[in-house]
């Protein structure tokens, strides 16, 4: 991307975004591809309450949207949460390492895309042997496109989104209509859940399918009037996405069992079409799947290719995410990016993926929340929103910290907690060096 679309454009620099292409951003990044993968997933914990976890887990992103949505109002950048963690906390190693641990938290969504796209691709196949060399492999290659295509900026990404995310969210919305009519309603009963607990579990576990509503704000400084569209993009993308994912709930536990949401797990939302719809019903899916999963890693890779370069301008990460490669379009932090993700795809299973990703964003919304408290009278923002989302986000983090220790062992819970403190151990050792010369002190509240 060139210099004027990474930072704040000038007043007199084009501006490209409106809410359609916004908003396809968002869903692309939300519906776009995680459902295919969190549905089934979130499925095997929640079982007939999966959509109930759905919607606690949506409104715990409609909250956190609030502040994103007057943050980015007050600062439109195309830096989205990288501005708003400066803001909140002033240019030092708080909102570094936040900022770092965010980059972190894009690259696992990158990984939970590629690991999505390439199972859907693999079981289309025919082949059953999952987290194999050739998924990982085709995972891998998925990633290494798309940062190529990046190459073509902003107009791009925006004009294929909207075709993309417009036709994926056309056939899911189908696909859950028509499965209401087979559905066996015994299924959605209350035997079909072990209790309260585990539906709070399965909340925390799909709650990297909201984490793409982020990436709107990352088209706030594109936007000709970001105070009025930015919150419009911001509330339909989420509750668009809530309602596309409590439907294709109902339809995936009220046609699948228990049993076979779990065997199938990455795959049950073309089980349950295929249980009504046949072989066809399997293939409309599956084909439908490697677009949107391929569509969230095009907008993702927007949105975290714009926030390293804004880390790298406000002196965030090494000087190297600034250096131009190839052409003005394109930077190295893109492709390192995605040689991160392509390390988690390699290393981390899916599920994997999916539960560290989802602490991840549920942490680093707290933080650009608690950073708001800090600024608020700047925004506008009722305090009680924004302690609204800071208690729901942590609640829901608690109880997915539970659940990984339970299913996942101590090794996996750890491990967000190393990324959480080599993001700040980084930031604090490259303050002392070459790279980093901080220009100002932290704003005003």
């Amino acid at each position: 991307m060139s210099q004027k679309q990474g930072a704040a454009p000038a007043s007199g620099a084009k501006k490209t975004f409106g809410v359609p292409a916004a908003v396809s951003i968002g869903i692309g990044g939300m519906a776009g591809g995680s459902i295919f993968a969190v549905v089934g997933i979130g499925g095997s914990v929640a079982g007939s309450a999966l959509p109930l976890a759905m919607i606690i887990s949506g409104i715990v992103a409609l909250l956190a949207s609030y502040s994103y949505a007057k943050l980015g109002s007050k600062f439109p950048t195309t830096g989205g949460a990288v501005e708003f963690l400066v803001q909140g906390y002033g240019k030092g190693v708080v909102s570094g390492g936040f900022n770092i641990f965010q980059w972190l938290g894009y690259v696992l969504s990158l990984a939970l895309y590629g690991h999505a796209f390439a199972g859907y691709l693999v079981s289309l196949l025919g082949q059953s042997d999952r987290n194999s060399v050739v998924e990982k492999l085709i995972a891998c290659g998925l990633l290494v496109v798309f940062a190529l295509l990046q190459y073509g900026g902003t107009a791009v990404v925006g004009s294929a989104q909207k075709w993309i995310v417009s036709l994926c969210v056309l056939i899911l919305v189908g696909f859950g209509i028509a499965g209401l009519f087979f559905l066996d309603p015994s299924r959605l009963g209350q035997g079909g859940f072990e209790g309260p607990v585990s539906i709070l579990f399965a909340a925390g576990i799909v709650f990297i399918g909201f984490e793409g509503f982020g990436l709107v704000t990352n088209t706030a400084g594109a936007m000709k009037n970001p105070k009025r569209q930015l919150p419009i993009a911001l509330y339909a993308s989420v509750g668009i996405v809530i309602v596309i994912y409590v439907i294709v709930a109902i339809t995936v536990v009220g046609n699948l069992a228990l049993s076979q949401i779990t065997q199938y797990e990455g795959f049950a939302l073309a089980e349950a079409m295929g249980s009504f719809a046949g072989q066809f019903g399997i293939v409309v899916i599956s084909v439908t799947a490697l677009f949107a999963t391929a569509s969230a890693v095009n907008a993702t890779m927007f949105g975290s290719a714009n926030a390293s370069y804004q880390i790298a301008r406000d002196q965030e990460l090494p000087k190297t995410f600034d250096r131009k490669v190839w052409s003005p379009n394109a930077r190295e932090g893109l492709f390192i990016t995605a040689a991160l993700a392509i390390l988690a795809i390699l290393f981390l299973d899916i599920t994997a993926v999916t539960m560290l990703g989802s602490a991840a964003f549920l942490l680093l919304y707290a933080a650009v929340n608690l950073g708001h408290l800090r600024i608020r009278e700047k925004t506008g923002a009722k305090v009680l929103m924004i302690w609204a989302s800071i208690v729901s986000c942590l609640v829901i983090f608690g109880f997915l910290s539970v659940y990984i220790y339970q299913t996942r062992g101590l090794l996996t819970l750890i491990l967000i907690v190393a990324l959480l403190v080599f993001s700040f151990v980084v930031e604090a050792i490259l303050r002392n060096t070459e790279y980093r010369k901080p220009k100002t002190t932290a704003p005003k509240a």
